[in-house]
C-alpha cells in the first residue's frame, strides 16, 4: 500500500531529529538499502529514532534514501556508534529481538507484550530501545546479553525468518497500535452520503413499476406481497450511497426504454432466418 496523510505527517515526521517512540538499534546492518527500508517502516509507525552500530558501507549511505522513500528525518538523525553496548548506555529498558533459544536465561515475549510493556515504561519516563541483528546471523549472544528482554516473534516454525525492515514494521506495528483508537471498521462514502429514505422509497417504487410492466409478477402474482417485502428488505439492507440510487434508477429508465426495440429485434429474427 502507498500513500500518506500530508496534514497528518507533522508530528510523526518534524524537519530535524525527535525522539518518538522506542530506539531502534541496528547491530552491524550490512545494506544501506536495508537501513532505508527499515526507516521508512519507522516512520509509517511514528517511530523516530534510529541507531547504527559498525554499519557494514559506512554512514551515511545514499542507498539508504533511495529505498527509504522519503523518511529522511529518520535517516537525517541516525546516531552511528562503535559497539552495541554504546548504542544502548543511555537506555533504560532493552529488547533484542531473536528467532531462535540462546543458551541464557532471558524472559521471551511476542511483540504485542513487549509493545505494551514498551509503551507503559515510555509512560514511566523510561528511555527504551529495540535491537534487532544483522541480516544474515541476527544478534550474537553478547548483543542479546545487553538486554532486559527477548522478542520472538510466532510465525511458521518451518520458516520464521524475516527481513530487517519486516522485522522493524512488525515490532514499530504493535507499538504504534497498542494505544491506537482506530475503529476496527468504518465505510467509506462517495460523494453525497448515504441516501435518504425517501431516495429508497423512490427505488423501490421504480422497480416495482418495472416489473409490474415487464410482466414479471405474471406467473407468481401470490406471491407478489413477499417478493415486494423481500426487495424493500435487500434495498434497507445494505447502506447505500446517494448516487448508487441514481445510478439503479438511470438503469432501469434505460431497461425500460430499450424494451420495444428488443420486441422489435426479436419479431424480426424468424423472417431473417427464413
Amino acid at each position: 500500500m502507498t500513500g500518506t496523510n500530508r496534514p497528518k505527517l507533522g508530528k510523526y515526521a518534524p524537519p530535524g531529529p525527535l525522539r518518538r517512540g522506542p530506539v531502534v538499534v541496528l547491530v552491524e546492518p550490512q545494506l544501506g538499502e536495508n537501513i532505508g527500508a527499515a526507516a521508512r517502516a519507522m516512520l509509517n509507525c511514528g517511530i523516530t529514532e534510529m541507531r547504527l552500530v559498525n554499519p557494514r558501507d559506512g554512514w551515511p549511505n545514499p542507498a539508504a534514501y533511495v529505498l527509504a522513500s522519503k523518511a529522511d528525518p529518520v535517516l537525517d538523525a541516525v546516531s552511528v556508534f562503535s559497539s552495541t553496548a554504546d548504542a544502548v548506555a543511555d537506555l533504560h529498558r532493552i529488547y533484542a529481538t531473536t528467532a531462535r533459544h540462546r543458551d541464557m536465561m532471558k524472559e521471551v515475549v511476542t511483540p504485542r507484550e513487549a509493545a505494551a510493556r514498551m509503551r507503559q515504561e515510555e509512560q514511566d519516563g523510561f528511555r527504551v530501545g529495540i535491537l534487532f541483528g544483522r541480516e544474515r546471523t541476527g544478534l550474537d549472544n553478547e548483543d542479546v546479553a545487553l538486554a532486559h528482554t527477548a522478542i520472538s516473534v510466532p510465525l511458521n516454525p518451518g520458516f520464521s525468518s524475516l527481513n530487517l525492515a519486516q522485522a522493524v514494521l512488525l515490532l514499530g506495528y504493535e507499538w504504534f497500535t497498542a494505544t491506537d483508537d482506530t475503529a476496527p471498521s468504518r465505510l467509506d462514502t462517495v460523494r453525497g452520503g448515504f441516501a435518504s429514505q425517501d431516495e429508497l422509497q423512490g427505488l423501490f417504487d421504480h422497480l416495482s413499476e418495472e416489473l409490474d410492466q415487464s410482466g414479471f409478477f405474471h406467473n407468481v402474482e401470490p406471491k407478489r406481497g413477499a417478493i415486494l417485502r423481500n426487495l424493500r428488505s435487500a434495498l434497507q439492507r445494505v447502506p447505500l450511497a446517494s448516487q448508487e440510487v441514481h445510478t439503479f434508477r438511470g438503469m432501469l429508465k434505460a431497461i425500460a426504454q430499450g424494451r420495444p426495440l428488443r420486441a422489435a429485434l426479436r419479431k424480426k429474427k424468424p423472417a431473417d432466418s427464413a
